[in-house]
């Protein structure tokens, strides 16, 4: 007998860590007749969204950093925008692993993603001249590995 739509709406409303378990459970046993589709489809949808919205953060908070130990010259700071550059470099890395199809979101996001960043950065150094345009590679391998303070 099938679950009823409000029962399940409920659970998922109250314990969302019981709806996951019970919707484990239901797939497991292939119980499909008792599934809540509906809030299964949204949360496998949030999912996509979640990473991708990760991925848009890293990104700015990456090139804000890179452009912070390109462009600002407070060297007792050096150390810890590289540490950051290095941290979001990493889970960036492993996004991409987990999820190659971010790749060409990656790209179409960096023009937006540099302008963030720009703002960023821009608003707390008053004093420098940041470039207006994108300068790093749009090499995505470039981009997570190249030390540009060194490589320039």
């Amino acid at each position: 007998m099938t679950q009823s739509m409000s029962k399940l709406q409920t659970l998922y409303d109250d314990d969302y860590v019981a709806w996951c378990e019970d919707v484990v459970a239901k797939l497991r046993l292939r119980n499909l007749d008792n599934l809540d589709f509906e809030n299964l489809i949204e949360e496998v949808e949030n999912l996509a969204r979640s990473d991708r919205r990760e991925l848009r953060s890293r990104l700015v908070v990456l090139l804000a950093h890179l452009l912070k130990r390109l462009y600002v010259n407070l060297p007792d700071n050096v150390n810890g925008w590289e540490l950051t550059i290095i941290e979001q470099r990493q889970q960036i890395k492993e996004l991409l692993q987990d999820s190659p199809s971010l790749k060409p979101y990656l790209l179409e996001l960096l023009p937006k993603v540099y302008t963030d960043a720009l703002e960023l950065v821009s608003s707390e150094y008053r004093q420098v001249e940041f470039p207006n345009t994108y300068p790093f590679d749009k090499d995505i391998n470039l981009l997570l590995h190249k030390k540009y303070w060194i490589d320039t």
